[in-house]
């Protein structure tokens, strides 16, 4: 049953089990004591250290561990914010950030302080002289992912990190999907990651301050991990962290090359197959394994569903899933497609039979989710028009039914002539702009409705 969803956890890579089992025998005492159990498992927190600070790019000293690296991102950015205190209070993220990011920055605006949001282009990219303009005086901390987690867009990180530099201003860098592929280039001052991104066990993260960032961590103090991560370390997960992120690197360039090719096959063959489909995300600036495609007419829920009754089991950052009833921030910002959003994460070690078989079966899947919810089968119809201007009430209705009208209807205006959709779906303020530059349509904006929700107005032009 082929797992396609590895940027959300990887399977345990084998050296992880190996070295997690060994350590269990090994690194079960106290590293802070004095004895000979205790300096064993000293020896094997250090060798661990140092073997995830080479492949970070960063001192030993400059790294801890964190019980994970949602915990590695907070704590980077409340000790980062509280040390420059004095500098300001303003934080700048990109919009396409990783929730834990823009938690914490909800908290931080929530004690007074100052966020910043930079928007991206269709691709999931920051403009990097959008982000620069960003920075101010006043700035005290900048957050700028290396490579974002739902549609494997890379960043601009090492431009993002010299405007930093020229402004006086740190830059936190969440590199959970990325590092197992390499480390971050640039001049970052933070960066977080999570061990069970790369194969690694979960309940790991790590997080490392440059020497000379001003950081001050917050809680109570507390003696472990230079007190940035209190509490007694699970160091059997450790060591099996540190050792399977040696062994992803040095598998990272030719199973990267492998991945890639498998990717690719996917991006070119899906819209091939499937009508009426948006891939997203750079098409070369993106991370090997992941490539992310949505189709229109489909509820994402049920396509899932039906995917993994096929045993391929795919994630989502659709409106549609059952864990939100919202797009995805990240497709939100991109503006791009939510309908039927599919994500697929190939892990290490994936069969390019396994990928075939995805393909043999997605047509089908989505052409029965379409049937289902009475999708029109092809583009709009042109035949003669009764009407210069249509309204279609979808208030109450869910993602994609708001779409699935409207592309009933638009054949039924002239060209020229106007459908305006009552939708109270979140869902909706994207898909139907997304729908209209799919089809060559015109979306004119949108308004209140007097009978609640939204009134969104397409013009006809084909």
């Amino acid at each position: 049953m082929p797992y396609f969803d590895a940027a959300s956890a990887a399977p345990l890579h084998p050296v992880a089990r190996q070295a997690l089992l060994a350590s269990l025998d090994e690194g079960w005492a106290d590293p802070a004591r004095l004895y000979r159990e205790g300096r064993r498992a000293r020896l094997l927190l250090d060798a661990a250290r140092e073997a995830a600070a080479e492949a970070v790019g960063c001192r030993p000293d400059e790294l801890v561990f964190t019980p994970s690296g949602t915990r590695a991102v907070h704590a980077g950015i409340s000790g980062s914010l509280a040390g420059r205190r004095r500098v300001g209070n303003r934080i700048v993220v990109s919009a396409v950030e990783h929730s834990s990011v823009l938690h914490a920055a909800d908290s931080h605006a929530a004690a007074g302080g100052t966020v910043t949001e930079v928007p991206v282009g269709r691709s999931g990219a920051v403009d990097t002289n959008v982000f620069a303009a960003a920075l101010d005086a006043g700035t005290a901390l900048a957050c700028l992912q290396s490579a974002n987690h739902e549609v494997g867009t890379e960043q601009p990180v090492a431009e993002a990190a010299e405007a930093c530099r020229a402004a006086g201003v740190p830059l936190l860098v969440d590199a959970a999907q990325s590092l197992g592929w390499g480390p971050v280039e640039g001049g970052w001052s933070l960066l977080a990651a999570s061990a069970h991104k790369w194969g690694g066990p979960a309940g790991v993260g790590l997080l490392a301050v440059r020497k000379g960032v001003r950081f001050a961590p917050q809680g109570p103090p507390d003696e472990r991990e230079s007190g940035r991560a209190p509490g007694f370390e699970n160091l059997p997960a450790i060591v099996a962290a540190a050792a399977s992120l040696r062994a992803v690197r040095a598998e990272a360039a030719a199973e990267g090359a492998r991945l890639r090719a498998l990717v690719d096959r996917i991006r070119a063959r899906v819209p091939e197959l499937v009508p009426d489909v948006e891939v997203v995300g750079d098409p070369v600036r993106r991370l090997p394994h992941l490539v992310t495609f949505s189709c229109l007419y489909v509820d994402g829920e049920t396509l899932l569903h039906e995917l993994d009754r096929e045993g391929f089991s795919v994630s989502s950052g659709s409106s549609c899933t059952s864990s939100t009833l919202t797009p995805s921030h990240v497709l939100r910002a991109m503006g791009v497609l939510s309908e039927g959003n599919v994500r697929v994460s190939l892990p290490a070690g994936t069969a390019a039979e396994d990928v075939d078989r995805f393909l043999d079966v997605l047509p089908g899947v989505v052409a029965g989710v379409r049937e289902r919810l009475g999708a029109p089968a092809s583009a709009p119809a042109t035949g003669a028009a009764d009407s210069a201007s249509l309204v279609v009430d979808a208030l109450g209705r869910r993602c994609p039914i708001p779409v699935i009208e409207l592309a009933k209807v638009i054949g039924d205006v002239p060209v020229g002539g106007t459908v305006t959709v009552l939708a109270d779906d979140a869902a909706a303020r994207l898909d139907i702009p997304a729908w209209c530059e799919m089809r060559g349509q015109e979306y004119m904006g949108e308004s209140p409705s007097e009978r609640g929700g939204v009134a969104y107005v397409v013009r006809r032009l084909t």
